[in-house]
């Protein structure tokens, strides 16, 4: 299993640097990842959409002409239609969200910024973000984009991912430790 992700990392990190090559060639980043985000927004409030992608059960062909109308309608073109056309002819469309994922990282690269993925019990008010950034900042040297979910089931408190590092302050896993421990004892 692991070798299999590293595999589709691997294929996905190479199609995300070769699209975000040309997008800089062209000067179209910004257009690009703009584009990258309508399509990861069409695919996140598409159950059909999704399955076309993930299933090996479509041919390319139909992959292809699928994407294609989706993409014509949405009014998606130029290099991001193509890039996701050449994904499709390739037989790779199942691994597109990890290359966008791949892109998006490469064009904050490119500005200086790191992304930090945080996920709380409850939505974080724009005070609360803001002080969130200006204190990881502080901790990382870089500019942050936050990408914030919810959790409900984390009861309060935070999980915050930068890079490879992530601190974990949520009561869930507080509550889970101390119930270890009372094991452990009892």
């Amino acid at each position: 299993m692991t070798d299999n992700h590293s595999l589709v990392s691997g294929v996905a990190k190479r199609y995300a640097s070769a699209l975000f090559d040309l997008a800089e060639e062209q000067k179209a980043v910004k257009a690009t990842e703009a584009d990258i985000a309508a399509v990861e927004k069409l695919l996140g409030e598409s159950e059909d959409l999704m399955r076309l992608v993930e299933s090996p059960s479509f041919s390319a062909e139909e992959q292809i002409g699928a994407m294609g109308a989706v993409l014509e309608k949405a009014g998606i073109g130029g290099l991001t239609a193509n890039f996701v056309k050449l994904v499709a002819s390739n037989g790779r469309l199942f691994t597109l969200p990890d290359m966008f994922r791949g892109f998006h990282e490469l064009a904050a690269a490119s500005r200086g910024e790191v992304t930090a993925s945080v996920v709380s019990a409850a939505e974080l008010s724009d005070a609360n973000v803001d002080a969130l950034k200006a204190v990881l900042k502080k901790a990382v040297g870089k500019n942050v984009k936050i990408n914030a979910t919810v959790d409900p089931s984390l009861i309060g408190g935070l999980i915050v991912k930068v890079g490879s590092r992530m601190i974990d302050t949520s009561l869930r896993t507080r509550l889970n430790s101390l119930k270890i421990a009372m094991k452990e004892v009892g």
